[in-house]
């Protein structure tokens, strides 16, 4: 776990509970920054991944009574859970992963951040509890002899192209939900609770149009103060910057508070897959301080060994690849926080699937048998026009986002064992919601289930470099108060992330309204194999299928 904490690693044993913590030093640091930290009568002790926004009113409210040692947000979640219990998470924002000892009680209590930006794991098997924020801890700690794979798991992998929360490639292996909070009795060896402690607040208007003024000016000030709260470090600050809306708004924000920032950018061989052009415009017309990258077909090669090493199960999104070369041309040059873009298209809808489900409306969907995806599924023109009419919601989102279905893992389920009723698209029907308007619902459904891959893609190939990342556009008050608009505000006339796009005229109109392009690899980079699900499969979880 070096590599997500290279500035010291500190291990405290009380009885037989161990707390061990692997420390990248970002707010205060000095030697008062290291964890695990104490309570002062040593019967509470907390370690924390990540970082909170915000926190200074609620440290003033905490001096009267306690006395700070350190600078650190940490120390103030010691105190606020001393003070208020579990309760102190309503008064926190940020992106964590919190584990807490409260030895009054004996109690091990776990809290993951509301959108599941920072990654938490953990084990139960009656006495021995464990949690970690890669798998590989787990794994290391418990050995092969009892890791026993999950082949469900394996098969929703082909589904999601990675495997939803909550589970873990190996079973009584779990991923903490986001927005969860679980609560473990020493005593009595068993989880006491665990539950939701956010519930998103989403608007079920689709609303009128009407003069977005007052919107645009809320949601400007809303980024602005979060991406103020996510400058705050005491070492190198930086922004990721492709070439879109989102990283663009980031990008100036950041920069009008810190002229000299640096920004940094990726660019392909392949010129339908590049978009420097559009980062080098933003660069003159802010007179920014970027730096370059090219991401070469052989680079592609020598890193695919990597996911195995960055993911611990297996994953799919081949934009981790150029994700990780970005990181590292930041790195190279003294970046030790990058602020990103991330989330701007689930909060604000900017996916061509939500476009397709407004189209749909009023279509009685339906679910099609096998057989229909039999004859259809060599057959990409029929596909296309027949799956959109004929799927049923959740069976259409899964395929309109990954195009891998049911009929075309038939091979897979029998190699797994799966049962015949399985539910392929589980995850997606649990955020489904028939009741919110088109675009809001197609939004919903990629911020619970497309996200997570997303920001596991981005902490893992981070937290490989030793590199922390933020994301201003999924700070809680931008992302609560999106959701509470009518969708008619949100996305007027049905145009994606519509309310942004006017919210920042800043950004050339040329880049607001381009064509929406994602940072993933030139396709005939990937092996013949298949999709990426079935390459990253074959290429290197061979050993799993086996077993």
């Amino acid at each position: 776990m070096k590599h997500r904490g290279p500035d010291g690693i500190c291990i405290e044993t009380m009885q037989d509970i161990t707390f061990a913590f692997a420390r990248l030093a970002i707010i205060d640091l000095s030697s008062n920054g290291m964890q695990p930290m104490f309570s002062d009568d040593k019967n509470v002790c907390i370690v924390f991944n990540g970082e909170i926004y915000k926190y200074e009113n609620l440290k003033k409210e905490l001096e009267k009574k306690y006395c700070f040692r350190s600078k650190t947000d940490t120390e103030v979640l010691l105190y606020a859970y001393m003070e208020y219990g579990d309760s102190f998470i309503d008064k926190i924002d940020g992106m964590f992963a919190i584990a807490i000892y409260d030895r009054r009680r004996e109690k091990i209590k776990l809290f993951r951040d509301r959108v599941g930006i920072k990654p938490l794991y953990y084990y139960v098997q009656g006495r021995e509890f464990g949690f970690s924020s890669e798998l590989k801890g787990l794994i290391n700690m418990l050995g092969d002899q009892k890791l026993e794979i999950d082949k469900t798991a394996i098969y929703d992998f082909l589904t999601y192209i990675y495997i939803p929360e909550p589970k873990s490639l190996y079973k009584r292996i779990y991923k903490l939900e986001p927005g969860y909070y679980l609560t473990y009795d020493v005593r009595k060896s068993r989880i006491e609770r665990k539950g939701a402690y956010w519930h998103l607040k989403v608007s079920t208007r689709e609303g009128k149009k009407k003069n977005s003024d007052t919107a645009k000016y809320e949601l400007r000030k809303r980024i602005k103060d979060a991406v103020e709260a996510q400058l705050i470090a005491d070492v190198t600050v930086g922004t990721l910057l492709s070439g879109g809306v989102d990283s663009g708004i980031v990008t100036f924000e950041c920069h009008r508070m810190n002229a000299q920032i640096g920004t940094f950018s990726m660019g392909f061989e392949d010129p339908a897959y590049d978009e420097l052009k559009y980062a080098r415009r933003l660069v003159k017309e802010w007179d920014l301080k970027n730096y370059e990258g090219r991401f070469k077909r052989q680079t592609y090669r020598q890193l695919l060994e990597n996911m195995k090493l960055w993911f611990d199960e297996p994953f799919a999104d081949d934009s981790a690849f150029p994700t990780y070369e970005v990181l590292r041309l930041a790195k190279k040059n003294g970046v030790t926080v990058l602020l990103t873009g991330d989330g701007g298209d689930e909060v604000f809808g900017g996916y061509d699937v939500a476009d397709v489900l407004y189209k749909k409306r009023g279509i009685n969907l339906r679910a099609v048998s096998d057989m229909y995806e039999d004859v259809v599924r060599n057959h990409v023109m029929y596909r296309s026009v027949c799956d959109s009419v004929c799927l049923d919601g959740a069976a259409f989102f899964a395929w309109k986002r990954h195009r891998m279905m049911h009929s075309e893992k038939k091979r897979y389920a029998e190699l797994l064992g799966i049962p015949k009723d399985y539910d392929d698209y589980w995850f997606i029907r649990k955020h489904y919601h028939k009741e919110l308007p088109p675009v809001t619902r197609a939004q919903i459904i990629d911020f619970h289930t497309f996200l997570p891959a997303v920001l596991n893609k981005v902490d893992r190939t981070s937290m490989a470099l030793s590199l922390e990342v933020r994301v201003p556009l999924l700070d809680r008050d931008v992302i609560e108060y999106s959701f509470s608009l009518p969708q008619e505000v949100r996305c007027p006339g049905h145009m994606k992330k519509e309310l942004l796009k006017r919210a920042y005229p800043e950004i050339p109109y040329s880049i607001r309204y381009r064509k929406k392009q994602g940072f993933s690899i030139p396709y005939e980079y990937i092996s013949t194999r298949g999709t990426p699900c079935e390459t990253i499969l074959h290429e290197m979880w061979t050993e799993v299928l086996r077993k």
